[in-house]
């Protein structure tokens, strides 16, 4: 039996290997330019030899200014090689990052659409970043010079059987040393990297709700749980440092120690006649050389396990969040919607909070949905969106599901105002636009005119180009909820879905949302609104009422209120300051 898990793994894998394979072309270059490279690295080796045995011996000048004219050459060769295939593999990475930031950006802002468990979510970009640091970082044309490693080894034993040995011990002790460093070390860095990022989860939310962190006096109290994660996150991260350290010591003073020690045997060796001293200088220079990257590796395994990390995660969250398939483009919809018998699961629970709900509004109208806190109107607010999709049944626009239309494209389409307006880093322009980077700029007069804030806009500081923040900064509740309004406007979409529109609203607010609800019937859009206060429904022609997550009634407004609500008489004359009852 196939495990879909497993299935849906594997698939984000290939994707990755995918994006990887656009790099072969790159990674063929950077493999014939290392071959270059390690073969230039004997460059020294022999020149060391030349001079100690032959121009030391003949005490020849020219041969001596010969031989330093051909080894400049050689090493600035090797440098431009060396050069060259680590700005390919920075390349490598940069085409590998670009191929799969809007892919992964995608998946991170659907994976935080259909998460609703509170846990810290993968971090998504900073994986993809990860890896291409590995790409671009001197690590991997370590790796990249490590199957060199023997061929130096052979060199020397070729300089002498008891050099080579000696030289063959050690590289071998190294290497044991790396793979123990790689299975000993991954897991505390993993366990390190995923406090650090639920520290930070945990500040980034204390951030977002500053001001009820302040209003509240939660200030000293956020920060000590704050600092117990930071803590334990610190301490994670200093124990798995030590821990790597231990290994990349050992590896350098091991390294420095063969060094010393083949230069020893070789002294000997050439007391004793059976090599010359030109080998012995070669025999030490060619041990450093081969034994370089391993160390080189094992110093920076930290980088190796994050990409290793990121990988996985990318992996594991590309497989699980699909592609969006191509879509056929539909033409403008009329502003009908259908809803036939939808269920809705939200993600993270196993219960529906909408069961088998069915109503049909047509262009002109406007459907009230009222119904006490947890009936599901947010939900059904959410689905109408194409945020949440529904388990059962099917929810249609001008007869085509909501699926059948490109998120970005039903976005707008459909305007929607949720229930806590956030505002984003721009300028209240670009939270206008959608933050659109080539806006309309009449549209965007125009929104805010339809939202009654154009006049509380021209008033600020700098106008429409006053820059706000997530927590809105100088703006009211009230002015935040008007320029989500004017948000929801932009684009002139078909449908607008409201949902407790005039919480935060003054009576100007409220008259301002009710005029652009009789806009929009008069131009043949639809308006959904899920209301509270009764002074939200007076433009509606339709009332659904849900209850539980079902439809407790259905049908022309004034019929639904008379047989649902006691004070529907002052509600059809907005006389009932309360909400529904």
């Amino acid at each position: 039996m196939k495990n879909p898990a497993q299935e849906m793994l594997n698939k984000g894998r290939e994707e990755l290997a995918k994006a990887r394979r656009q790099g072969r072309t790159i990674f063929t270059a950077v493999f014939v330019f290392s071959i270059f490279v390690n073969l230039l690295m004997l460059t020294g080796p022999l020149y060391m030899m030349q001079v100690y045995d032959r121009v030391l011996a003949s005490r020849s000048v020219e041969t001596l200014a010969a031989l330093t004219i051909l080894v400049g050459f050689l090493f600035l060769m090797m440098g431009l090689l060396d050069y060259s295939r680590g700005r390919l593999m920075a390349r490598v990475g940069a085409r590998f990052q670009n191929t799969l930031d809007r892919r992964v950006f995608s998946a991170i802002m659907t994976k935080a659409t259909y998460d609703n468990s509170g846990k810290v979510l993968p971090t998504g970009l900073r994986d993809l970043e990860a890896i291409q640091r590995l790409f671009s970082s001197p690590i991997l044309l370590a790796l990249c010079d490590i199957p060199w490693t023997p061929v130096f080894l052979m060199v020397i034993f070729i300089f002498h059987p008891w050099l080579g040995i000696l030289a063959t011990v050690g590289g071998l002790i190294l290497i044991v040393i790396t793979f123990l460093n790689q299975k000993l070390t991954s897991a505390p860095l993993q366990v390190a990297n995923s406090t650090s990022m639920m520290a930070e989860h945990w500040s980034e939310q204390i951030r977002a709700e500053a001001e009820t962190v302040q209003s509240l006096g939660m200030r000293n109290a956020g920060f000590d749980r704050w600092q117990k994660a930071r803590g334990t996150a610190l301490d994670k991260t200093i124990s798995a440092s030590d821990f790597a350290g231990v290994f990349s010591s050992t590896t350098k003073t091991l390294r420095l120690f063969l060094q010393s020690a083949i230069l020893g045997l070789g002294a000997y060796l050439a007391i004793h006649g059976e090599i010359s001293a030109g080998a012995m200088i070669a025999a030490s220079i060619l041990m450093g050389r081969a034994l370089s990257p391993i160390d080189q590796a094992i110093g920076q395994w930290a980088m190796v396990d994050r990409a290793k990390k990121g990988w996985q995660d990318l992996a594991v969250l590309l497989g699980e969040i699909p592609t969006e398939p191509d879509r056929t483009n539909l033409p403008r919809p009329a502003a009908k919607l259908v809803a036939q018998q939808v269920t809705v699961i939200p993600p993270g629970h196993s219960q529906a909070s909408l069961k088998a709900v069915s109503f049909a509004i047509e262009p002109g109208q406007a459907l009230g949905v009222i119904g006490p806190s947890g009936s599901g109107k947010s939900t059904l607010a959410r689905t109408i969106t194409g945020v949440w999709r529904p388990a059962g049944g099917k929810m249609r626009l001008d007869g085509a599901t909501l699926d059948q239309y490109d998120p970005d494209v039903l976005g707008g389409y459909i305007g929607y105002l949720p229930q806590r307006v956030t505002l984003f880093d721009g300028t209240i322009a670009d939270n206008i636009s959608r933050l659109s980077v080539t806006p309309d700029q009449e549209q965007i007069v125009n929104a805010a005119k339809r939202a009654a804030a154009h006049d509380m806009i021209v008033k600020l500081p700098n106008g429409y180009d006053t820059r706000v923040s997530a927590a809105g900064g100088m703006l009211s509740g009230g002015q935040m909820q008007r320029i989500g309004l004017a948000r929801a406007l932009y684009g002139d979409p078909v449908l607008l879905v409201l949902d407790e529109p005039n919480s935060n609203l003054d009576n100007e607010g409220s008259a301002a949302l009710n005029g652009a609800i009789k806009q929009m019937k008069a131009a043949g859009q639809s308006v959904i609104i899920m209301a509270h206060r009764p002074s939200a429904i007076e433009e509606c022609d339709l009332l659904l009422v849900l209850d539980l997550g079902m439809t407790r009634a259905y049908g022309p407004r004034d019929e639904v209120l008379q047989k649902t609500v006691k004070n529907h008489a002052s509600i059809g004359q907005n006389k009932q300051p309360g909400g529904i009852k």
